[in-house]
């Protein structure tokens, strides 16, 4: 099958959490043996084509043109996406179906759909009336349109969580059979070889320190505000702990200030921007994860620290409330609480029986049910299913247009005979 992806990022350009999710379906596609090509946006000096193992992945620059503001640079940007592909069409043929994700791709691929006639299937990995709890002004609402566009447009949606399913249906009216639930996942080597680092650990704690992890963008959906909320607590219940925070966003100088305000700061350390091998390596080190988002509709972080072999607290929301069992392997809090977030990191840090256990059956869950393995194998199933879709309705608009054809040629022979009839009728009589 081949397969033409369409993304506004891909390795080594990593914004959000599509990037990864691009990079690991995309070369587990290819083990499966089909044709992945990836068109996306180049930044900085990036080559404009490579082959990444496999996949052919091509970039494009924006117009040399300043756009006015985000949402016209995005449509610039789709325009290349457009031109670069025909081009790829234009020499190797066409492709069987596009897989696009997210709409910030999605006038691409309408036009690309509606130019060659390939089914399109979409994942959307959050809305955006999720990530600012409703639509507030045009810009969201524009968004928020392009979204609803993107999923009619599609013959195939997924999403990564049943709780994201509800959200489509509820926000844009989705048939119910129409929406996939396939998970995302994570690279099971991503750990491999990778041992306890207590030089790189003393860069950011004492070794009597319990390190609690927070890795991801800084921003007000992912739930910081509430983790550095429940340090006092924590910090009362067990001394000689210590949160990092690893990433980087907008409320970097918000945090800094409430940090400096609850004055835990010798207890509280932010690390900026972190680099694969380095959150690969702070995972390692790490005591406790917690991820206490407001909206999140899956969290691949969680994941990643469940197979580093660190338990894990999670907000009760979303795609995280799928992935943990409480007690079983991870804990819960309740969503913006940070008693309860406390409470649930205590636990942790004082039970190490309860610890080891969550440790165990989490490393479990990620191999049985988030490997790339069997997610490719459910986006595949997908595949065909759009393809089938279409082909059926190509040849039920066939049939149907052969049908048109044979009415009206029906009607014009009557209409004929009847003239003929009414002609003979005037010559008997005249």
């Amino acid at each position: 099958m081949r397969i033409l992806m369409l993304t506004w990022e891909y390795p080594p350009r990593i914004v959000g959490g599509i990037a990864r999710v691009v990079h690991d379906l995309s070369k587990r596609l290819i083990k499966d043996g089909h044709d992945v090509t990836v068109v996306t946006y180049r930044e900085g000096n990036l080559p404009y084509y490579e082959n990444d193992k496999g996949v052919n992945v091509y970039r494009v620059d924006n117009f040399m043109i300043n756009p006015n503001n985000f949402i016209d640079w995005i449509m610039q940007m789709n325009f290349n996406l457009i031109a670069k592909a025909n081009e790829i069409m234009s020499k190797e043929g066409k492709f069987d179906v596009i897989h696009a994700h997210d709409w910030l791709v999605a006038y691409a691929a309408k036009t690309i759909k509606n130019s060659y006639d390939i089914p399109i299937v979409s994942t959307i990995h959050a809305t955006e009336s999720g990530r600012n709890s409703g639509i507030h002004d045009e810009v969201q609402r524009y968004i928020n349109d392009t979204e609803w566009m993107l999923t009619y447009e599609s013959t195939e949606v997924i999403v990564n969580s049943n709780y994201m399913k509800c959200e489509l249906q509820r926000l844009f009216g989705l048939p119910f059979e129409k929406i996939n639930v396939v998970p995302n996942g994570v690279n099971l080597t991503n750990f491999n070889g990778i041992e306890k680092d207590y030089d790189f650990r003393r860069q950011y704690a004492l070794d009597n320190e319990k390190i609690i992890l927070f890795t991801g963008r800084l921003v007000y959906e992912k739930g910081i505000q509430h983790l550095i909320a429940a340090m006092p607590k924590v910090l009362q219940g067990y001394h000689d702990a210590k949160l990092i925070i690893a990433g980087k966003g907008g409320m970097i100088d918000e945090l800094r200030e409430q940090v400096k305000n609850l004055n835990i700061e010798n207890k509280v350390y932010f690390t900026g921007y972190l680099n694969s091998k380095q959150i690969a390596k702070m995972y390692k080190c790490a005591d406790v994860a917690v991820f206490p988002s407001t909206y999140e509709p899956f969290g691949i972080v969680t994941l990643e620290a469940m197979l580093a072999g660190i338990p894990v607290v999670v907000s009760d929301i979303g795609g995280l409330n799928e992935i943990v069992e409480h007690g079983v392997n991870g804990m819960k809090s309740y969503t913006g609480n940070s008693n309860s977030i406390a409470d649930s990191i205590l636990s942790l840090l004082y039970d190490q029986r309860l610890t080891s256990e969550i440790v165990k059956n989490a490393k479990l869950k990620v191999k049985n049910e988030y490997n790339w393995a069997k997610i490719a194998q459910d986006t595949h199933f997908t595949y065909q299913k759009a393809i089938c879709q279409t082909m059926a309705q190509r040849q039920a608009n066939q049939i149907a247009q052969e049908k048109a054809r044979k009415t009206k040629k029906a009607k014009n022979n009557e209409k004929e005979l009847n003239n003929l009839i009414h002609f003979r009728k005037r010559q008997a009589y005249a």
